[in-house]
């Protein structure tokens, strides 16, 4: 819909010359760039990007004919009221979703900031996401008033073909497509490479606490060429694994390539396939999947506040209770001369899983699902000690840097807002896939 349609082959017409235009463009400028080693080497292009995306958001709020359309369709709250909601609204929730989704890259683009603090990395995420927000609501209002009901799924195909403004403005879109591919291949290679190889993307000997301990910078490494240089060595890694003449890198990078050009030569219209993807994976990389994983990683955190709260139900009625938060005395029953084998508790408030699932609870434990919730975050805490172990190995169990940041606990209010963000992606799913299927059995997308 961009470079083919800028060099004389109008949408719909052309196939073959179009796949090829597309085959080749991405083989020049795409491949090369996913080929980099470490995200921060695509500052510049992301910077170009994101200029490139302000001024054909100005494009489209600038030459929509709003006036015309929402004059000929009875004026503004006419079309308020005619389109303000309809059958289609999760279909466009899923699209929308997967195009504000950045989470699955957060931690690689975290650690790529030169001062990583969190007050830093609040700043950088509260500006992109202020950014974006409005681009897209402009992008959206204008685009939308300007063509209403006969909107294509690519905005600019509603401007005319020949139009010098409209290809300006493809071009423009051809650069940020060609520059946002990089960063999303970055992320699948590396998901993949901890899937298939446990992090090792040298071919250096699968899971180990050395290599654990170097996953996140193999991805943001400060070198390009063949040679990485990691903090705990002093020597080089050589680069290996992969087949005919590529490294493990480059040899996911080119199948991660392929795995994506052949649904665009196949499928025409990417519209369905946005809103049908988008309602799954965007829902499970938006909401479900940050809700999960942060209920995971402060797994004990949520036990110990959920323990809490049985055990204070339990003992305000009389119930057997949790005895192990008993154990031992407190400093203050301690007297100054006495019993010496008389012990502090060590793990009091801390509450174990076993003793959450036994015993009465309230209806509220029920209707709150607070017992998925509790087999998650068990679950999560369960491989956070053994995250722990590993990166204590791999140190040799040295002091912690205490230059480092602590962050504060989780609070009740915290947790709500990873519950809300779980339960809103399973139904924002379930809807998106439903009204797909809708809108597809009912013909209303053409």
């Amino acid at each position: 819909d961009t470079v083919p349609t800028v060099m004389g082959f109008e949408h719909g017409e052309h196939p073959m010359e179009r796949n090829l235009i597309l085959i080749a463009t991405s083989l020049l400028i795409m491949v090369p760039l996913s080929m980099q080693r470490d995200m921060a080497s695509l500052s510049c292009t992301s910077a170009l990007s994101v200029t490139a995306d302000m001024i054909l958001v100005l494009f489209i709020a600038a030459f929509a004919p709003i006036k015309e359309n929402v004059d000929a369709n009875g004026g503004f709250g006419e079309v308020l009221k005619n389109d303000g909601i309809n059958s289609t609204l999760f279909v466009g929730l899923g699209i929308l979703s997967t195009a504000m989704a950045c989470q699955h890259s957060a931690f690689i683009v975290a650690n790529s900031l030169e001062n990583k603090t969190s007050r830093r990395w609040k700043w950088v995420t509260n500006q992109s996401i202020a950014i974006s927000a409005i681009l897209c609501l402009i992008l959206g209002i204008c685009g939308y008033l300007g063509f209403l009901g006969t909107t294509q799924g690519d905005i600019l195909n509603n401007f005319p073909f020949d139009s010098i403004q409209a290809n300006g403005a493809r071009v423009l879109l051809a650069f940020t497509m060609f520059f946002t591919y990089p960063m999303e291949s970055f992320v699948a290679r590396h998901v993949l490479i901890m899937l298939i190889h446990n992090g090792d993307m040298d071919a250096r000997g699968g899971f180990t606490p050395e290599n654990e301990s170097r996953v996140e910078e193999e991805e943001l490494a400060d070198d390009d060429d063949a040679t990485v240089h990691t903090v705990g060595t002093t020597g080089t890694i050589i680069e290996g694994g992969g087949v005919l003449c590529m490294n493990r890198r480059q040899t996911w990078t080119v199948l991660v390539y392929l795995i994506t050009l052949l649904p665009s030569l196949i499928v025409n219209d990417i519209g369905p396939v946005l809103s049908l993807t988008g309602a799954v994976g965007g829902s499970c990389i938006s909401y479900i999947g940050p809700g999960l994983v942060y209920l995971g990683v402060n797994g004990e955190e949520f036990l110990n506040k959920v323990g809490g709260w049985l055990d204070s139900w339990r003992r305000a009625r009389g119930l057997p209770y949790d005895n192990n938060n008993d154990a031992g005395v407190s400093e203050g029953d301690l007297p100054v001369e006495g019993n010496a084998s008389l012990e502090i508790a060590q793990d009091a408030g801390k509450f174990s899983y076993e003793s959450i699932k036994s015993g009465r609870k309230p209806l509220l434990y029920y209707l709150g699902l607070f017992p998925i919730w509790t087999s998650i975050a068990n679950s999560g805490a369960n491989h956070m000690s053994k995250k722990i172990e590993v990166a204590t190995a791999a140190s040799g169990g040295g002091a912690v840097d205490e230059s480092k940041e602590v962050l504060p606990p989780p609070s009740k209010w915290d947790f709500a807002i990873c519950f809300f963000f779980i339960l809103f992606g399973v139904v924002s799913a379930v809807a998106g896939v439903g009204s797909n299927i809708y809108v597809q059995m009912n013909n209303l997308d053409e």
